[in-house]
């Protein structure tokens, strides 16, 4: 990763930074919190957030983080504030699409599948995830976990 590049962050490594007894909280929030200063952009999209809001707001009793949709909203208020914002367009739609006719994409992949539609479609180099095996499919984009992604900042660790 260099300076000026441009990430997709998945929903999974926002939520690992807002919930402190996830394994990759402390990578998750150490590379949120270092991509400003070695300047690297983080992106973000409609789903992305709407993704967090669901699993931010749902009862820990059924996965979820438990949180107030207010302080949920807060959150996604800063994600936002700090991240470039992909728009879900038509092009995006036409690249989900094709992705889902070439691999066979069914279900709940489709919702993996409209990310890698819009890494191709922004041609953005880098997916940060906690689940990189939810992206084998991708093949236009390096696959980075929290703790790699930090690792690769420029003056990271």
């Amino acid at each position: 990763m260099t300076r000026g590049d441009l990430v997709l962050v998945d929903t999974n490594v926002y939520l690992c930074a807002t919930d402190r007894s996830r394994s990759e909280h402390r990578d998750s929030w150490d590379f949120l919190r270092k991509c400003a200063g070695a300047g690297v952009h983080c992106a973000v999209t409609g789903q992305i957030l709407r993704e967090y809001l669901v699993v931010a707001t749902r009862p820990p009793a059924v996965n979820g983080l438990g949180l107030h949709p207010e302080d949920a909203l807060a959150n996604v208020r800063t994600f936002r504030s700090r991240a470039v914002f992909l728009d879900e367009n038509e092009a995006v739609s036409r690249q989900l699409a094709a992705l889902i006719r070439r691999s066979s994409i069914v279900g709940k992949k489709i919702h993996d599948a409209n990310i890698a539609a819009v890494l191709a479609v922004y041609r953005v180099p880098y997916l940060v995830t906690a689940n990189k095996n939810d992206f084998a499919f991708v093949e236009h984009a390096h696959l980075m976990t929290p703790g790699e992604a930090l690792a690769s900042l420029p003056g990271g660790e």
